[in-house]
């Protein structure tokens, strides 16, 4: 009977490193680099964690198929490096001798990936599967829309266009009328201005008083004295 089990035991231990082997179908190799991502806080790699690496993706393979009867036995490990480097595959629940398709694993791992890299407490830069692409986080999208920005700056400008023109308006009016008020208060005072003609300084009428021109003055007084 012991002679049996020992014989099913060997059987299963070839069978598991022919499923699980560098570049083997449906392998993936997985890099850690737990110093890096923790420093003096990290922790080591052992038994523990590699029971709780099984445990994380039999999760996976669960939650990505509501039918799937994945347990922690049918994850895989071999190769394992003190760098932290392992290959893995998952084998069929139904018949261990077959694994499953690299594609389902990888969507399921895709599908739950933050809380892998949660359960390390390392990030998808520190926690590689090499044959995956890194995962990218949705873009955040700002509370208010882009075009409702677009449209506020365009209108603050409009408005900010529009009182500027307004403004200008009024200093200008204002301007004027203040010209117009100090030629008019001049007229009234009937007091003479220096007004420039052509480059010469000229004399403006003073309209109360009136001007006398000198050269008609002195001809008056030669030609009509009797």
């Amino acid at each position: 009977m012991l002679g049996v089990l020992l014989l099913a035991f060997s059987i299963v231990s070839v069978a598991s490193a022919e499923l699980c082997k560098p570049d083997a179908q449906n392998a993936f190799k997985v890099r850690l680099s737990i110093k890096t991502a923790l420093g003096d806080n990290a922790y080591a790699w052992d038994a523990n964690e590699e029971y709780l690496f099984k445990a994380m993706m039999a999760f996976a393979m669960r939650r990505y198929s509501s039918k799937s009867t994945t347990q922690i036995s049918n994850v895989l490990l071999c190769n394992v490096t003190d760098r932290v480097s392992f290959w893995f595959v998952v084998t069929d629940s139904s018949k261990n001798t077959t694994t499953v398709p690299g594609s389902e694993v990888e969507a399921a791992i895709r599908m739950n990936r933050n809380r892998i890299n949660s359960a390390f407490l390392l990030s998808d830069k520190t926690l590689q599967f090499l044959k995956i692409s890194t995962t990218l986080s949705p873009p955040v999208e700002p509370s208010t829309p882009v075009w409702l920005i677009v449209f506020g700056v365009v209108l603050s400008l409009i408005v900010a266009g529009i009182v500027f023109l307004i403004v200008s308006g009024i200093q200008q009016r204002k301007k004027k009328n203040k010209e117009s008020t100090e030629r008019e208060n001049l007229e009234e005072k009937g007091e003479v201005t220096i007004t420039i003609e052509n480059g010469i300084p000229c004399e403006t009428l003073d309209l109360k008083a009136g001007h006398v021109n000198g050269v008609f003055a002195a001809d008056d007084e030669r030609f009509t004295s009797l």
